[in-house]
């Protein structure tokens, strides 16, 4: 669950199609039934650790239960979480995203994880989808992107063709513009490079108005979108849909990649740069993460918000990879926005 202290560039109106009176419960389950399905396919993946899971509460409403796996034999650590929150008095994160939700109640659910693996070979991944209520107003957002520390382009591609294909069921410009919205929010403005290979990227999805809602007016994503126009309206089933499809596109998605390369063999060398690496994802989820923002604000819990930073880190001032070498190429190439998509191996 995640806001943002920008203005986006499109206000968003309060939606005519209101959501089932269901709605709530509905999202929860699946939320629910998807950390299940993700921790279940993970411990088998992994053959050695196990999820030990902590239920908590929030005094001012609501709760959830994290999941974390450590020491495994693929995962160094792995955390999914699940929470749903509600409460009378909206965050200002939120207010300032939509202050039209100001006076209301609100109420948030989602699942989020993130993996890291031991093998520097195998990348970090990032999943987080959610919905949000507040009287009239709602939405849904999430994604997931891909952060690896060395350059596999058929990884790349094959995570980036995966949820293209969820995104395509449903409809043609969601994965162009989300994929560009993706590059867009993580990245790291202070070291002028994005956190990794990109993935999909959405937020305040209610079927109205045009699809980018970022804060850059003048970006990739927004360029897209503006020349898509705004599409034809879509319901909350529609959304709804379309988050189930891209949230069950995770496994598939990221498994064949830990496949192919958690029995690659390393060494310090490739280990201290994976090390390096994660500081990146620190960096990010401190300074920039609207998840971690929103839970702070909302009084989540605190060890559930910072899950997501990996057990070992270490930073080196003024690192510089060797020329032409494989760290050179992360830099490079993967570092950069890529229509991985599109890639095909060459013959």
């Amino acid at each position: 669950m995640v806001t943002n202290s920008q203005t986006p560039t499109v206000k968003a109106k309060i939606s005519p199609s209101l959501p089932a009176t269901d709605a709530k419960a509905r999202v929860s389950n699946f939320m629910k039934q998807l950390q299940d399905e993700i921790t279940q396919a993970l411990t088998k993946l992994d053959g050695v650790g196990e999820f030990h899971e902590d239920s908590w509460e929030r005094p001012e409403g609501g709760g959830g239960r994290s999941r974390v796996l450590r020491d495994g034999a693929i995962f160094e650590q792995a955390g999914v979480n699940f929470s749903e929150v509600w409460g009378s008095h909206l965050p200002p994160s939120i207010l300032a995203q939509r202050p039209e939700a100001e006076g209301h109640g609100f109420y948030a659910t989602g699942t989020s994880l993130v993996l890291h693996p031991r093998n520097p070979y195998v990348p970090t991944v990032h999943l987080n989808y959610r919905y949000f209520e507040a009287g009239p107003v709602w939405w849904f957002g999430g994604g997931a992107d891909l952060t690896p520390y060395y350059p596999f382009a058929e990884d790349a591609a094959h995570f980036h063709q995966t949820l293209k294909g969820a995104c395509d069921e449903h409809h043609p410009e969601y994965y162009p513009v989300f994929k560009r919205w993706c590059d867009e929010y993580f990245y790291l403005k202070h070291r002028d490079e994005t956190r990794g290979v990109g993935g999909l990227f959405f937020d305040y999805q209610d079927g109205q108005g045009v699809l980018y809602r970022g804060p850059n007016p003048k970006g990739e994503a927004a360029n897209y979108s503006n020349q898509v126009g705004e599409p034809a309206p879509r319901d909350w089933e529609d959304l709804f849909s379309f988050v189930k499809g891209s949230g069950k596109a995770f496994l598939p998605a990221y498994v064949p990649i830990v496949e192919r390369r958690h029995g690659i063999e390393y060494g310090d060398r490739q280990r201290n740069f994976q090390l390096y690496r994660r500081g990146r994802y620190v960096e990010f989820n401190l300074v920039y993460d609207r998840g971690t923002i929103f839970g702070l604000q909302t009084n989540g819990r605190t060890e559930s918000i910072l899950m997501s930073l990996p057990p070992l880190v270490r930073w080196e001032y003024g690192y510089q990879p060797e020329p032409n070498s494989p760290e050179a190429e992360l830099y490079d190439t993967f570092l950069k926005p890529q229509d991985w998509s599109n890639w095909t191996a060459k013959q």
